[in-house]
Parts: C-alpha cells; structure tokens; sequence
C-alpha cells in the first residue's frame, strides 16, 4: 500500500480505511495531549471542575462509545451492566467520562484479541460502583501499591506487545 499510497492509487475502501485510522489516531493522540495538561492543572492545582447534577449511565455510555471502535479492531466484547437509576450524582460529567475512557482503553489494550471487557455501574448502599474487568492477564500483584501513581508503568514490554 505504501507504493502505492504515494502515487494517490488507492481504491475507495482502502482510502475510507485509511482516513478513518488516521483520523482515530488523532483522536486518540489528541486525548493523550489533553490527559497530559489535566495531570499538569492537577498538580498545579489549576483543573475547573463543573460540578453539577448528573446520571451516571450517561458519562459511562459515552466513554464506551468513544473506546468501541478499538475494542471492535481487536474483536473485543464489550459488555456493559449499567443501573439507569443509579443517579443522580453530583459531578464533573467531563472528568468523570475521561476516567472511565482511561480504564476501558487499558482493559481493551491488554486484553487479547477475542477477548471480554465488561463495565459495571451500581448503587451499593450509599455509593456508587463503577467496575471494568477484563480478560487480559491482569495487574502484577507486587505493582498494586503503585498502580496509580504518575507516570509509572509495570512492564513496559507489555505495552509495546500489546499496545496500539
């Protein structure tokens, strides 16, 4: 296709398939960017929130919308058990939204071709639950403590084997 890419010789498939990857790869690098400056208003404490009442089930829909092209690219099920009358909460719908885009795009990263990631959203007494599991292979027990930490990866090989 390079060749051939270059003399503007792509048939109109290859061409649709072509701009739609581009175009999800600048979304995606456009997320990172924007992920990247959040972390930096974090620290600095800078980051607006808008607060204000919001359904759970929406924010989470979103997020999963937004990730199901790649899960569908690696023949993933997705598979969501949302309780609709979970809410309402109080909340930044935005950040909310991009949490759960971060947590979806990693269990689709790491889970292998064919695989499963399910979301959960339930009330348990007076809280909410929000539950992404996956088939992968999991997060190495001794890395736990520091799995949020910034900027910390567990295994870089693992990334690049399974990474996008």
């Amino acid at each position: 296709m390079g060749q051939a890419a270059a003399r503007g010789q792509l048939d109109g498939t290859v061409t649709a398939r072509a701009l739609e990857t581009i175009e999800r790869s600048a979304r995606s690098q456009s997320r990172i960017i924007n992920d990247l400056l959040d972390v930096s208003r974090i620290i600095t404490g800078k980051l607006p929130l808008n607060v204000r009442p919001i359904e759970p089930a929406q924010f989470v829909e979103a997020a999963i919308e937004t990730v199901r092209p790649a899960a569908e690219a690696k023949d993933i099920r997705l598979q969501t058990v949302l309780d609709f009358h979970a809410g309402p909460i109080s909340g930044d719908s935005d950040r909310l939204q991009q949490i759960i885009w971060n947590l979806v795009s990693n269990a689709i990263k790491f889970t292998p071709k064919g695989g499963r990631v399910q979301v959960r959203l339930e009330r348990v007494n007076s809280h909410l639950e929000i539950i992404v599991s996956d088939t992968g292979t999991g997060i190495n027990p001794e890395f736990l403590p520091h799995v949020f930490d910034r900027f910390r990866q567990a295994d870089s090989s693992s990334t690049r084997k399974h990474g996008d």
